[in-house]
């Protein structure tokens, strides 16, 4: 049984994605694993597709009465 990724099998490595990625009070952006500032992905990167925000929807045509005469 294979189980299908939610993004596809080739995700780059992102420290936004990581799981222990968040934000101190300054808004800085620190790793909670390594207590160091992010940039460069660590080898404790773990991948949390929860962090991943949707790609927009995209507009929906608009048709006319037109469009569905024979």
């Amino acid at each position: 049984m294979s189980l299908k990724k939610l993004f596809g099998k080739n995700i780059t490595p992102d420290c936004e994605y990581c799981l222990y990625y968040q934000k101190n009070a300054n808004g800085q952006a620190v790793c909670r694993r390594n207590s160091r500032f992010v940039g460069k992905v660590c080898g404790r990167y773990a991948y949390d597709p929860l962090k991943r925000e949707p790609r927009a929807t995209p507009a929906m045509p608009e048709f006319t009465a037109d469009d569905f005469k024979l």
